[in-house]
């Protein structure tokens, strides 16, 4: 192990590869740290919060990020500590500017854009606007209809509790504001199929067309050298976010992008575990692995996982939509305040939530937080049979994107 300082900051490394200034040690007040890695550009993320022993020894990204190790590593106490504390940044020295990640930010309250006011924007921002108490300082919102934005500027500038003006403010933005933010949060949508029209994959239905509207936003972002973090709460996420980072030139970091559609199905999978006894177990031990789709991954327990259960519960997760739909209405308000607005909230509170974000060459959904030290993916001591499930979903996601994508 080598140790490393650059300006005031602290590195380290397995190799002896790297020109800074080398030091004996780290110091026992150091309160971040930097670990170089050079993993393949086309497959690893830019930065990540080490969050295991094992990170550090890693050789390329891949689904056994998921597994938790539990092997015993020989390293120094002071590694081991901030390892625990999530405050070790994992820098990959495969791209040109890494020396910029030097930097851990602490949590702040957030400028959130949202583009396009439809049924789940407009659903979104309430949630937003109702739960960004502590960490959204503003929201800024733009749709091609002038009318759309006054109303919603109107109806949430009229929108607070009593006695105290502590909610976030709403404006309207201009198109060319879009990406004046902390975190961008896509909305737009075409070729949702219409009730009755059950028989369709509606996730596949609207990738072709969803595609060409967020590629426009792509460039963008990466045109303005964007910073934040592009949110994708438009279906299929997943896929779409593979789109936005294709899109983007390399523009934008893998880990800048995240999709917002796990989170209503966790809450699906927990509306039937409260409903049926013999799912109880997801309410404390479950786990929700992939996308928003028929591929989903439901876990019943992640300490005593049981393969037919927790298929039967995945069944029952994957088709809740449809039940939405017989009543004669589309299923929007669960996934834009489940997958977007909690999910956001907790995104940006540094909490735990469930979101899809890069991961050996997919965008997977997982338990997940941003922190300051950068994405923190979950690791679970995994089941062969589980983890044979998701490695099966993490190969259609893959396969799905290269045979629909259309450039």
């Amino acid at each position: 192990m080598v140790y490393y300082k650059y300006k005031e900051k602290y590195l380290f490394s397995m190799k002896d590869e790297y020109g800074y200034e080398k030091t004996d040690s780290i110091p026992e007040e150091c309160r971040e740290l930097y670990f170089l890695t050079r993993l393949k550009r086309n497959n690893s993320k830019k930065t990540f919060a080490v969050n295991h022993p094992s990170d550090l020894f890693i050789e390329e990204e891949s689904l056994d990020m998921l597994k938790l190790d539990e092997k015993r590593y020989d390293l120094p106490e002071i590694i081991l500590k901030l390892i625990d504390e999530r405050k070790i940044k994992a820098v990959n020295t495969a791209y040109d500017d890494y020396e910029a990640s030097f930097r851990m930010d602490e949590l702040k309250k957030n400028k959130v854009n949202i583009l396009a006011l439809g049924d789940v924007g407009s659903t979104l921002l309430t949630g937003l606007k109702l739960l960004g108490k502590n960490s959204i300082k503003a929201i800024g919102i733009y749709d091609r209809s002038g009318d759309k934005i006054k109303r919603w500027e109107y109806e949430m500038g009229q929108t607070a509790f009593p006695f105290e003006d502590s909610l976030p403010e709403v404006h309207g933005i201009e198109r060319d504001e879009l990406f004046e933010c902390d975190m961008f949060v896509f909305c737009a949508s075409k070729g949702v199929p219409p009730i009755g029209r059950e028989d369709l994959d509606v996730r596949m239905v609207q990738f072709e067309e969803n595609a060409k509207l967020i590629r426009e936003y792509a460039l963008m972002a990466a045109e303005s050298r964007f910073k934040g973090i592009f949110a994708v709460v438009s279906d299929p996420v997943d896929l779409l976010c593979q789109a936005v980072l294709k899109e983007s030139k390399s523009l934008l970091a893998p880990e800048q992008i995240k999709g917002y559609g796990l989170g209503v199905m966790n809450a699906r999978a927990m509306y039937y575990s409260k409903k049926y006894d013999k799912f109880a177990s997801y309410l404390q031990e479950g786990r929700a692995y992939g996308p928003h789709g028929k591929d989903l991954v439901i876990a019943n327990s992640i300490y005593d996982y049981d393969d037919d259960l927790s298929r039967e519960l995945t069944r029952y997760t994957v088709e809740a939509n449809l039940e939405v739909r017989k009543t004669g209405f589309k299923p929007y308000i669960a996934p834009a305040l489940s997958s977007g607005a909690i999910s956001i909230v907790y995104t940006l509170e540094g909490k735990y939530h469930y979101s899809s974000n890069y991961l050996a060459g997919v965008y997977m959904g997982a338990k997940n937080r941003n922190l300051p030290s950068g994405l923190d993916i979950e690791k679970v001591k995994m089941p062969d049979k589980l983890f044979e499930r998701i490695k099966n979903t993490y190969d259609r996601l893959k396969a799905d994107f290269n045979y629909n994508y259309r450039e």
